[in-house]
């Protein structure tokens, strides 16, 4: 029975070439952003490299402070200290590692000027992050503890400053300090924002005092921790520690009088930016928007859609009205064409992924992004799946509801009820 339907499918496409061009470009238009919007989301905030472990990794980067006053200071505003103190403190976690946010420091080398994105990292932040380690290897704990003068660059960093291959001992010189290389790793997209950077230093060579007892950071980069749990059901109880050592909280001066602040997941963090609060109920706000921008994204084509299977609906009234008077059930004959519209729907998708693939290479070398790197993974096909069949089976069930009230003798007279 499905390979007749296939080939009736097939058969409606020939029929009218130009309402059948119509309806394939609006669903492969449609889906073609949808899945290279999904291929940017995955790409952003996606268990992809060097965040293999996002699963098991909560980050505390957002927090809003306020003052005695009424005034309030929010983001990534709280100092190398604070986090020491209260979030490294947690005992639930595998692992905490504290980072600054990358800054842009300009390189001299041979009368060549460079810009790199310089992060400083602990070490327990290559325990965590899975980068890809092209040559030699991160600084050890010790390295940190002892501020040895060490560097990890990044695979472009490496090409553009040395221009060869086994830079490993050689020397960047940063700040008017030279830096030992002792591992290149793969390049990481400017859209991962926590490991992202072209150039990684021990935290400890910071040119601030990074243990001043202080609560809001004065520093050139803003800080976060990392938290690495060792399985997932254990954000629960890392997240109510988190919020118990909130509480706890004293401040040096009386600058401040609150702190608010969260042990999240990277879309919990966005979703809480998107809103602008900082409560539990806030963080659904991000998943619920992108829903209902999907969701009107593909109204209008869909509807288009509806209106061109209802036309071909009263073109087949004839054949809708035989196969009643024969005994086909209503049940029958909006099941065969539901099944017509989404095997439609499916080929405009194939098309729209071949598409995709085209415009994703293209954007990958545009370098538009730093180090775009988009690609069309099992995630982001089983999405594109999902959304195929959900915009097949939306476009289809008007219509053949349509066809379900079309009565036997009035659609051989030519009518219809």
């Amino acid at each position: 029975m499905l390979t007749n339907y296939i080939k009736i499918a097939l058969k409606v496409l020939k029929r009218h070439k130009l309402f059948s061009f119509i309806s394939m470009f609006g669903i492969s238009f449609t889906l073609l952003i949808l899945v290279v919007i999904a291929s940017f989301i995955d790409h952003a905030i996606g268990p992809n490299p060097p965040e293999r472990k996002q699963r098991r990794i909560l980050s505390s980067t957002y927090y809003k402070l306020t003052t005695p006053t009424g005034g309030t200071m929010a983001g990534p505003v709280v100092s190398y200290y604070f986090l020491d103190k209260y979030v490294k403190s947690l005992e639930t976690p595998e692992t905490i590692s504290i980072n600054s946010f990358h800054r842009n420091v300009n390189v001299y080398h041979e009368k060549r000027k460079f810009n790199f994105a310089l992060k400083h990292t602990d070490a327990e932040f290559w325990q965590i992050m899975d980068f890809q380690f092209i040559e030699g290897k991160p600084y050890t704990p010790q390295d940190v503890e002892q501020r040895n003068p060490l560097i990890v660059i990044s695979q472009a960093t490496r090409d553009r400053y040395f221009g060869q291959v086994g830079v490993i001992g050689k020397s960047i010189q940063l700040d008017g300090r030279d830096y030992r290389v002792t591992g290149v790793v793969e390049n990481v997209s400017l859209l991962r924002i926590l490991p992202y950077a072209d150039v990684w230093i021990p935290i400890t060579l910071s040119k601030t005092d990074i243990h001043k007892p202080e609560i809001f950071g004065e520093s050139l980069a803003g800080y976060f921790a990392l938290i690495l749990a060792h399985q997932r059901s254990d954000f629960a109880a890392i997240k109510a520690e988190f919020q118990n050592h909130m509480q706890q909280v004293e401040f040096p001066d009386d600058r401040f009088d609150n702190i608010y602040g969260g042990a999240e997941t990277y879309f919990e963090t966005l979703s809480r930016l998107f809103t602008g609060g900082m409560e539990e109920r806030n963080r659904g706000g991000l998943l619920i928007a992108v829903v209902i921008l999907m969701l009107l994204f593909m109204l209008l084509p869909t509807m288009n859609l509806v209106n061109i299977n209802v036309s071909r609906i009263y073109e087949r009234a004839s054949e809708i009205g035989i196969r009643k008077a024969f005994g086909a059930s209503s049940k029958t004959l909006i099941g065969q064409f539901l099944i017509e519209n989404i095997l439609i729907t499916l080929l405009g998708g194939a098309i729209s992924l071949i598409l995709a693939m085209i415009v994703i290479s293209i954007l990958n070398g545009s370098h538009m992004i730093p180090h775009l790197h988009l690609q069309l993974n099992w995630r982001i096909f089983l999405a594109s799946l999902i959304i195929m069949l959900i915009f097949g089976l939306f476009s289809g069930v008007l219509p053949a509801y349509r066809m379900s009230r079309l009565l036997p003798a009035e659609t051989l007279r030519g009518g219809d009820q």
